[in-house]
């Protein structure tokens, strides 16, 4: 076969092929079911008119041609479903509620691993404000002598909000996906997160306790605090769930177990990034308000 006779053939097909993809990509809804299954017939027939194309006349625009229309068909079959408010809505309303029950036992136990050494922490230095060294290292030096001073740390001006607020969800970002991903150290380091973060708030609300500032820092995070700590703690149950999974793995394999249990915690800290975003804004445009 020549490359006129092939084109003589085939070019009805092809431009019939055009319509329906050129009807498929603005509605989806508008072809009719004869009309899919038509159009599934005629992707079919192209591909291997392609494979003939390639195989017999590589050189032609007819080649071209119809690898640019397969590969445009390939893509409108095969894209991914549209993301609609409506999905969103009952991911938050359902999905997300389900999981959340789901993991919290683990939940509970990350909290336990943030709020023991957080008291731990608080009672040592309201004790002695000496050991604020202890927990926080020597470089805490220059907020101690603030604090003395009777000074907070919480104003932001206005004019650097912005950038606070990108800062503040960025870092609370960052901390959500470690704690997530120490998972995969059976734990460990999800369990070593949750217990340093506690114990330095603790520590920090020690310090202020002794110098009677810990109204004023309280009245700082409160607005976005609970936000932001119950994703930690999620995240912090999200890695302890994994963590569990690779240490029980019961008569399956750890890959197995990692590849499946991955899954429901990944579902649900993705959930959680829009409530850190709103708890950046907030801590950056809300809570330095009076």
């Amino acid at each position: 076969m020549n490359v006129e006779t092939f084109l003589q053939q085939r070019r009805p097909a092809w431009a019939r092929m055009e319509t329906l993809l050129g009807t498929l990509r603005r509605s989806p809804q508008a072809l009719s079911a004869q009309e899919l299954e038509e159009f599934g017939r005629l992707y079919r027939a192209a591909t291997s008119d392609l494979a003939l194309a390639q195989r017999d006349f590589p050189q032609q625009p007819v080649t071209q041609y119809l690898n640019g229309l397969v590969g445009g068909a390939h893509a409108a079959l095969y894209r991914g479903e549209p993301l609609r408010w409506r999905r969103v809505k009952e991911f938050y309303a359902r999905r997300f509620p389900q999981l959340y029950r789901k993991l919290l036992p683990y939940t509970a136990a990350a909290f336990l691993l943030f709020l023991l050494p957080a008291l731990v922490a608080f009672f040592a230095v309201w004790a002695d404000a000496g050991r604020i060294y202890l927990f926080e290292g020597p470089e805490i030096a220059p907020l101690v002598d603030q604090v003395e001073r009777g000074e907070l740390w919480t104003e932001i001006e206005p004019a650097v909000r912005s950038a606070a607020s990108s800062m503040i969800l960025t870092n609370n970002i960052q901390v959500m996906f470690l704690t997530f991903a120490g998972g995969m150290t059976a734990g460990l380091l999800t369990a070593w997160v949750m217990i340093s973060n506690g114990m330095h708030l603790g520590a920090v609300f020690g310090l202020l306790q002794v110098h009677g500032l810990t109204a004023g820092l309280a009245e700082f995070v409160v607005a976005h605090g609970f936000i932001e700590l119950s994703v930690i703690f999620l995240a912090g149950g999200c890695g302890l769930y994994i963590g569990d999974g690779l240490l029980r793995p019961g008569l399956l394999s750890r890959q197995a177990v990692l590849s499946e249990c991955v899954r429901l915690p990944n579902t649900a800290t993705l959930g959680c990034v829009p409530l850190l975003v709103l708890a950046g804004f907030i801590d950056a445009f809300r809570s330095p308000r009076s």
